[in-house]
């Protein structure tokens, strides 16, 4: 059918903190858009009631179990997928490429290092199921270095301390080899940003078949 040859694709950036998510999918959607393409940007958590309260945990002005912040995550990205509104597959559906900074990946990685690895990847079972990303795009950088870059922000959540990255990062190449069907892109987060957005234009090329 006309309307599934012109299904947008899902590109999710993954990262420990401060490897430049944000940026990089910003270039991204300028590239995207200079191609002719419909591009969107969004981000977990998201800007719902659900996503708002996560944040509020993140950042500590409620204090919480980390296996509640586990559910909300899957609660809000299930959200995220299914809204008819403004859901990711309505975009998709509609020929809209989408952006997505942290999908359940993240989950798998953050989470995962705090509560059941196991608990975890079934709450985001049903997410996995509805909708798998076309191309994962993990942008990688040392520990150190992602928390340099951190302090130069300015502000820090319950996850950004140098013990716990380097636990995470360890998680997501874990993760890697466990889920080896994911199509994912391990892409160098480097100094020059133009640089490391080359290596990300490469593999969303090929995605593309251009």
């Amino acid at each position: 059918m006309e309307e599934n040859r012109q299904k947008g694709k899902f590109i999710v950036f993954e990262g420990t903190d401060g490897s430049g998510k944000s940026t990089q999918m910003k270039l991204l959607s300028k590239y995207l858009a200079g191609r002719g393409l419909s591009c969107v940007l969004t981000r977990e958590p998201t800007d719902s009631p659900i996503g708002a309260m996560l944040r509020s945990c993140l950042s500590g002005r409620i204090d919480t179990d980390e296996r509640a912040i586990a559910a909300l995550f899957a609660a809000d990205r299930l959200d995220h997928i299914l809204n008819p509104v403004d859901g990711i597959k309505t975009k998709l559906n509609g020929g809209i490429t989408v952006l997505c900074d942290r999908y359940y990946l993240s989950s798998f990685a953050y989470n995962g290092e705090f509560v059941d690895s196991a608990w975890v990847e079934e709450l985001n079972r049903p997410a996995r199921e509805e909708l798998r990303p076309d191309l994962v795009v993990y942008l990688d950088l040392t520990p150190e270095e992602g928390m340099k870059r951190v302090a130069r922000r300015g502000e820090c959540d319950r996850y950004e301390t140098l013990e716990r990255q380097e636990r995470i990062r360890n998680r997501y190449f874990d993760c890697f080899r466990r889920f080896a069907d994911e199509n994912v892109a391990i892409i160098q987060s480097e100094v020059d940003k133009m640089q490391t957005q080359a290596h990300i234009r490469a593999a969303v090329n090929r995605l593309f078949g251009w």
